[in-house]
């Protein structure tokens, strides 16, 4: 091969799952493209053609044909003489499926590598629905180049690609459905690393960008040389059609220097996350426009302009729901923040609907006390109203608790949890904060949403409260978010002992009433609608927790096993206990 020359295309793009004949397009538009910008071979993300991840969608056989005619109609159109195309689809054969990713060039499906590594942790269900493809060896491009295809997760461990290497490969070309949580970007960046410094081959790391269900892909795809220098960075949550040169110099391919895009990180690109995720679910699954009651308090407020980064004013809808109980400055701050912005802004008063159910519950209710279920009755209406503005005008309803409330139950089953999509869900009140006060002088790059302060700093200022009734703050129920989010954390992301920590400095008696809230609370979340994932570990795809569950930690600490009542375990011979 004395070939000197690749110009190579990364298409960075937004899938739609199970929009085929879509995502076949966007492959179309995507290959003029490359072909008019002088490319000769086109990339494109993992699954791109079916979309990622299919979950068990892709199960069904006439979608495993439709992704597989679709495929073939594409490899015919490469007979051209324009650019190939490298992509991700189901492949079914020999009576199993794999995660494939095809080689379509001169007409023909020319060469088709499987997934190696299938990852069943966290959000991945991989081998739940495919078959671990063999080692691979490299793919020959038009006689030119050797071509190390490493799927994704095939990357994370050094096996596939120092075969790899060991086999002939030049270049690692690694298609990725790699969702977006906190910081995973120096993650992704030091494995690459890793694998380059061990094969001594250059690699391109091409990530599927948009909104799914819960999942958002940040794309932030990158090309690293085989010194480890980086070459390009395409930038995140944002689509990006980039044309690399590569050159053969002393043996070894080189990408030439290319653009370098800024990436967002911390809470910068949590919230980059939040309106990528809530524009990609609302537009994928048809909506025009979104609704949200906006009650003055820094949750809904926080929403709403997630809303209008993501949507735009004119689609965006605020509706204020003041009850006997609402105050003022309440009512004062959610017209303030819906004239900031630019979006319709409606007022609903509940209090008659809210007088009706009690009276019609009067007679039953004789002789008890107002409670929670008075206050609950206050959330339900307000639920009430935005669910038949939905129906009525065909918005999707945002809700809006964070992850706090979300996880201690601190919210009211068909009423404030009503909803289609939560842009917030997986994020902490002390986060909330802090990204009500980034967005007042900051926004993502294609935010559609106005500049400057968009939330009034009294929302932000004020202690936060439910206003069910007199004089009610969430701390009266709840520790103060700066201890409860510490406290969860630890919970969630980390699963730790309620003794250890106790053993971090926060009080015993706080820490297993919060465990026992965290755990009390699985019914509500099973019934709440999706949201973004931004953390290590969200309250739904990532926790997986049973709703009947009675097992509390008891709060001794670690318990070391009594290792003289074990006779044997994992002894050879094929027999895990030898009883």
């Amino acid at each position: 091969m004395t070939a000197t020359s690749l110009r190579l295309a990364l298409a960075q793009l937004n899938p739609t799952i199970g929009d085929i004949c879509g995502n076949a397009d966007k492959v179309r538009a995507a290959r003029r493209a490359a072909g008019d910008a002088g490319a000769e071979l086109l990339m494109l993300p993992e699954l791109f053609l079916c979309g990622y991840p299919p979950e068990d969608l892709v199960l069904k056989p006439a979608f495993q044909d439709a992704c597989r005619k679709a495929c073939e109609a594409l490899a015919r159109e490469t007979g051209d003489g324009g650019p190939a195309v490298l992509l991700g689809l189901p492949w079914a054969e020999g009576g199993k499926l794999y995660n494939a990713y095809a080689l379509l060039d001169g007409g023909l499906i020319q060469s088709v590598r499987f997934k190696v590594a299938l990852p069943d942790y966290g959000v991945f269900d991989d081998s739940r629905v495919f078959s671990p493809g063999p080692l691979p060896g490299p793919v020959v491009f038009r006689d030119k180049v050797r071509l190390g295809l490493p799927i994704c997760e095939d990357i994370w461990s050094e096996e596939v690609v120092e075969c790899l290497a060991e086999t002939g490969a030049e270049i690692l070309l690694a298609p990725n459905g790699s969702p977006y949580r906190r910081d995973v970007g120096d993650e992704r960046m030091n494995i690459a690393v890793a694998r380059v410094v061990e094969s001594g081959l250059p690699l391109v790391y091409l990530n599927q960008l948009g909104g799914q269900d819960e999942l958002v892909f940040d794309g932030a795809s990158f090309v690293l040389a085989a010194d480890r220098t980086l070459a390009h960075q395409l930038p995140a949550f944002r689509e990006a059609l980039v044309v690399t040169e590569w050159a053969r110099e002393a043996g070894q391919w080189r990408a030439q220097p290319g653009e370098i895009a800024a990436i967002e990180s911390g809470d910068e690109a949590d919230y980059g996350a939040c309106v990528l995720g809530l524009r990609d679910y609302a537009g994928k699954t048809g909506f025009t426009g979104v609704v949200l009651g906006l009650s003055g308090g820094l949750d809904s407020a926080l929403c709403a302009a997630i809303a209008v980064d993501a949507l735009g004013p004119r689609r965006v809808t605020c509706v204020m729901m003041p009850s006997r109980f609402t105050a003022q400055q309440s009512l004062d701050d959610a017209q303030a923040c819906a004239r900031a912005l630019s979006v319709r802004y409606e007022t609903l008063p509940i209090a008659a609907p809210v007088a009706g159910f009690e009276a019609a519950l009067a007679g039953l209710f004789a002789g008890t006390q107002r409670d929670v279920t008075e206050e609950n009755l206050q959330s339900r209406t307000r639920g009430t109203l935005l669910m038949a503005l939905s129906n009525k005008f065909g918005w999707m309803l945002v809700t809006t608790g964070n992850k706090s409330e979300m996880s201690c139950g601190y919210a009211t089953l068909y009423g404030d949890m009503n909803g289609g999509f939560n842009p917030i869900k997986d994020v902490y009140k002390t986060q909330a904060f802090r990204l009500a006060q980034l967005r007042n002088h900051w926004k993502p790059a294609g935010a559609l949403g106005p500049d400057g302060v968009v939330i009034p700093e009294s929302i932000i200022a004020r202690p936060p409260s439910a206003e069910l009734r007199e004089d009610q703050t969430d701390q009266d129920a709840l520790p103060p978010y700066e201890v409860l989010d510490a406290i969860l954390a630890c919970l969630i992301e980390r699963e730790m002992r309620v003794a250890d920590i106790v053993a971090l400095g926060h009080e015993r008696e706080t820490v297993v009433a919060v465990e026992r809230l965290l755990h009390r609370a699985e019914y509500k979340r099973r019934q709440a609608a999706p949201g973004v994932k931004v953390t290590g570990r969200n309250l739904g795809r990532d926790r997986r927790y049973p709703i009947v569950n009675v097992f509390r930690d008891p709060g001794e600490g670690a318990y070391e096993p009594d290792a003289t009542l074990v006779k044997g375990v994992g002894k050879p011979g094929g027999e895990s206990f030898d009883f």
